[in-house]
């Protein structure tokens, strides 16, 4: 799910080499036999020319190879030279460095017709309902035969290319649907605690007047953006993992397949001017198909735990309830059977 595109580009990140040679600490002796700590090594460098030496290019030995004295008194050279693997190393880049920060995805994947393709597949993308946070529009959906590109590369060659046009398209619902609830939740919390309070405190029935009634004294919503995010099927969310241990104990409350997919999306949200970044995690769940052989499919959208998250749910959740345990949902009705 969420394989989104986007154009940037990351920086390649430097790696560098620690040199093969231990470092004193304090006043710990010197390694025993090491040449550079060798007496005559010593008076060697001490006899050469006060003007100190030009430094050594960054891919050069860091021991002046040009005073002979130095090299008549070291056996070997103390820094390894066989740098020719290394090189050949970090000339390849990584992994990593192939991949766009922003979804984790390949750059860009060919909308060439794969070898083998026995089905031909649209190549129109189309464009999503979520805002980058970039600013610049809003995040597109993969072609169907980039989608199929992209099971290709990463190892699915099994896949049934007729079924791929399907696959976008619950791709996109899915994606739709869990942008949804996450622009609700900024409706209510993207402002502040205090404003969220008043939105939960008369219980979910009544939350979504209570949003309408502030955003029209506040002149409009604020829209989130979507900064990045990230697909990590293969790492279980703790609740997930509570909730597939509570079904073994009571499975028939608890009792579910675990998710099949689990995204981090990382949203941008504005607290008075200044830009926060929120952590929403998402569980894909999927249900018994329906009568008429449709698939069902649940999500399970959130806050990701942190002291402010942890509030906003307290808030949702002990607002409805305390709504009503108080019988304040009994009296509100009263009171508009009077008016």
């Amino acid at each position: 799910m969420g394989w989104f595109w986007a154009d940037a580009t990351p920086a390649a990140s430097a790696v560098s080499k620690p040199l093969n040679h231990p470092q004193s600490t304090g006043d710990a002796a010197p390694p025993p036999g090491c040449p550079m700590h060798n007496k005559k090594t010593i008076d060697a460098f001490a006899s050469a020319a006060p003007a100190p030496a030009p430094a050594p290019p960054a891919s050069g030995c860091p021991v002046p190879h040009s005073n002979p004295s130095a090299d008549a008194a070291l056996s070997s050279c103390p820094v390894p030279h066989g740098g020719a693997p290394d090189a050949a190393a970090d000339s390849q880049p990584s992994l990593l460095s192939k991949l766009n920060p922003l979804n984790y995805m390949f750059h860009s994947l060919s909308q060439e017709r794969a070898p083998n393709q026995t089905h031909a597949l649209p190549t129109s993308r189309d464009e999503s309902s979520i805002p980058k946070g970039s600013g610049d529009g809003n995040w597109e959906y993969p072609s169907p035969q980039q989608m199929y590109n992209a099971l290709l590369r990463k190892g699915y060659t099994d896949t049934d290319v007729t079924a791929v046009e399907s696959m976008v398209a619950v791709h996109n619902f899915l994606n739709e649907g869990a942008w949804g609830e996450i622009v609700e939740w900024e409706r209510r919390f993207g402002k502040g605690l205090l404003r969220g309070w008043e939105v939960s405190k008369r219980g979910e029935e009544n939350a979504d007047i209570e949003l309408r009634r502030l955003e029209a004294q506040e002149g409009g919503r604020e829209q989130p953006t979507l900064i990045r995010f990230q697909g990590r099927p293969k790492e279980m969310t703790p609740k997930a993992a509570i909730l597939q241990m509570l079904g073994r104990v009571y499975p028939s409350k608890f009792g579910t397949e675990p998710p099949f997919d689990r995204h981090d999306w990382f949203v941008s949200r504005d607290v008075n001017g200044q830009k926060k970044e929120v952590r929403y995690v998402i569980d894909f769940y999927s249900g018994p198909p329906e009568p008429t052989g449709e698939p069902v499919f649940y999500l399970d959208v959130r806050p990701a735990v942190t002291p402010t998250a942890a509030v906003e749910r307290l808030m949702r959740w002990g607002g409805d309830v305390w709504w009503k345990a108080s019988g304040s949902e009994v009296r509100e009705e009263k009171k508009n059977a009077r008016s």
